[in-house]
């Protein structure tokens, strides 16, 4: 069923004052599990709201609206930002910094779009509040801090979430990305991939540049590891089956003429299944540990960054927010699309409790920049930034409010 006539209204009386909300969020992102101002600004909006706001894992944020009996809904928006510097040229581009865990200062940006899910988060909560009239029940507000990083889901969990606050029946969540503004895009089953972050420490031994003879280049090895690394997913892996390895930084030495004493590479692992992903951890041990034995070199570090769970979508509980949807943006308007390689610590929500969950895309880009010449900037690109942001936020918030009011009774009008 489609939103009624007066939340529609409220939505489109309301974009001028969420563009202007959300252009103040751009402005001002903040690292991962380090979201203090934000986490105050989400607070205060939700307090003016009559809302009694709680805090959860540091700076995550959690509001129950509560109407009466019903069924418990929660929807959750996440609100970290990123390492980036800001290359958009809007008059509203992020000039903000912050520190990484090892001190090093960053700039930081909004490049992942985690300002319009702040914002659609705000806005929904204010028209339950204000609409009270169109349903009955609960529904649990879930302000996530540190998704970039697979810490903030767990950190909530943790610090007693689902102990303190009433259990949803279900979760719903969405993610802003480079598709259509105006369209939502959605996957049955597994929608997005499991991803494990390792760091691995080459130890070698130091020598001067001009006696080879006298040392074991951790260079030279760590570059052996990296190129054996990329035949597990094209020897070890199945065609059936999908794996994605990627070697993202690498570093050692200070000076040209210094053999030194060790190099270090990260990599990211994406998996869909469990034991393509337990092969893939174990062929990657095996190999960076084989590859240093090869070489006479003392056994490599490797250490576990961050891991990001699986991400499934209730196949029910996706039809029906298919059908919803439909009818709420027409139904040209809703794709249903194949899994993405992207990760989320959403579906640690729901796999906690076991209960069913629901994630989707909405499109940040207008047909203009779609159909140009060149593609759009991607999530965590430098330039990302939607184009038509009323459109971008008023299509995440049409669909959170058809995906939470479908599970609630609603009064027509």
């Amino acid at each position: 069923m489609p939103l009624t006539t007066r939340l529609r209204t409220a939505v489109t009386d309301s974009l001028a004052e969420a563009v202007a909300d959300y252009q103040q969020f751009h402005r001002t992102p903040e690292l991962s599990m380090a979201e203090t101002q934000t986490a105050a600004a989400i607070a205060e909006f939700l307090t003016g709201l009559g809302l009694a706001p709680q805090t959860f894992g540091g700076t995550g944020v959690v509001a129950v609206i509560e109407n009466g009996e019903g069924p418990v809904v929660a929807y959750r928006a996440d609100t970290d930002g990123l390492p980036i510097a800001e290359d958009t040229g809007l008059d509203y581009a992020s000039h903000a910094e912050g520190t990484l865990p090892d001190g090093t200062t960053t700039p930081v940006m909004h490049g992942c779009g985690h300002d319009t899910h702040i914002t659609v988060g705000l806005y929904l909560a204010r028209f339950l509040t204000e609409h009270r009239e169109a349903w009955a029940g609960t529904v649990v507000l879930l302000f996530q801090p540190g998704e970039e990083t697979a810490a903030g889901a767990q950190a909530m969990l943790d610090d007693g979430l689902w102990e303190t606050v009433v259990n949803p029946e279900v979760v719903y969540g969405q993610h802003v990305w480079p598709g259509r503004a105006g369209d939502v895009y959605v996957s049955s089953g597994t929608a997005m991939a499991m991803s494990d972050s390792l760091r691995v420490t080459v130890r070698g031994k130091q020598a001067h540049g001009s006696q080879p003879e006298n040392a074991i280049d951790p260079i030279v090895l760590g570059a052996f590891m990296i190129t054996r690394l990329q035949s597990i997913v094209s020897r070890e892996i199945s065609g059936r089956d999908t794996a994605v390895v990627t070697v993202g930084t690498f570093h050692g030495g200070l000076k040209e003429n210094i053999i030194p004493e060790t190099a270090v590479f990260t990599l990211n692992i994406r998996t869909f299944d469990e034991d393509v992903r337990a092969v893939v951890l174990d062929r990657v041990h095996r190999i960076v540990r084989a590859e240093a034995e090869a070489s006479g070199a003392p056994e490599p570090l490797i250490e576990p960054m961050h891991s990001f769970p699986r991400c499934v979508n209730d196949p029910d509980r996706t039809a029906a927010f298919v059908s919803a949807a439909g009818a709420e943006l027409g139904e040209d308007h809703v794709h249903v699309v194949p899994a993405v390689t992207g990760s989320e610590d959403f579906g640690a929500f729901g796999d906690a409790l076991g209960v069913p969950y629901v994630y989707w895309f909405f499109g940040g880009y207008s047909p203009a920049i779609l159909d140009g010449d060149e593609p759009p900037a991607g999530n965590h690109s430098p330039h990302f930034a939607p184009d038509d942001v009323p459109t971008t936020l008023e299509t995440g918030l049409r669909a959170a409010l058809t995906a939470v009011l479908s599970d609630l009774g609603r009064a027509e009008g």
